[in-house]
């Protein structure tokens, strides 16, 4: 017997709600085809979901376009900006060497007649302790084809030695540089 207040109770089974049990025989519906306005209302939806897929799509497009554009041109200009800097960057120690660490950005007729110029110019500068420092000031792509970009660079070169007695020679150059695709590069 459980207890209440101290006293007790007589148990008593509680009745059952008729509720809860389940029927034997549920009673079912028809089925009921979707009404005209409900269909008109699911295929509006349906359109203005394509619709906004398509305009989003192509407004990505051209940005994406836009952004890859301009990626390209910052490796351009990059690559462009550290040729020169090689190029025009020397000390009376480093100047035999000047070939070698510019051969992987020059090619063709220009590669030649920059060795020949550098040939030329290595035994003076040495015996004149000669010292070029070029600084990239700015750089731009003019033109940006699939195969072949047209950069321009502006450049400061200062060129120092003992003949100047202290005095700097500042250069202000700029450089056009045409730059073709190889393998990747």
């Amino acid at each position: 017997m459980p207890w209440r207040r101290g006293k007790a109770v007589d148990a008593a089974p509680e009745p059952v709600d008729d509720a809860i049990i389940p029927d034997e025989n549920p009673v079912l519906t028809p089925h009921r085809p979707a009404g005209r306005l409900l269909k008109i209302a699911s295929v509006a939806v349906a359109v203005l979901f394509i619709a906004g897929g398509a305009f989003a799509g192509s407004t990505l497009q051209p940005y994406l376009a836009d952004r890859a554009a301009v990626h390209t041109k910052f490796e351009i200009t990059e690559t462009a900006a550290s040729a020169i800097t090689t190029l025009w960057t020397y000390t009376p120690d480093d100047m035999d060497k000047l070939p070698e660490r510019s051969a992987m950005y020059l090619g063709g007729d220009f590669a030649a007649d920059y060795q020949r110029y550098i040939d030329a110019i290595v035994a003076p500068n040495k015996q004149g302790l000669v010292t070029n420092n070029t600084e990239v000031l700015g750089a731009d792509v003019e033109s940006l084809p699939p195969t072949e970009v047209t950069a321009t660079v502006y450049t400061n070169s200062v060129a120092t030695g003992p003949a100047t007695e202290g005095i700097s020679s500042l250069r202000y150059l700029s450089y056009r540089s045409a730059m073709k695709r190889e393998d990747d590069r």
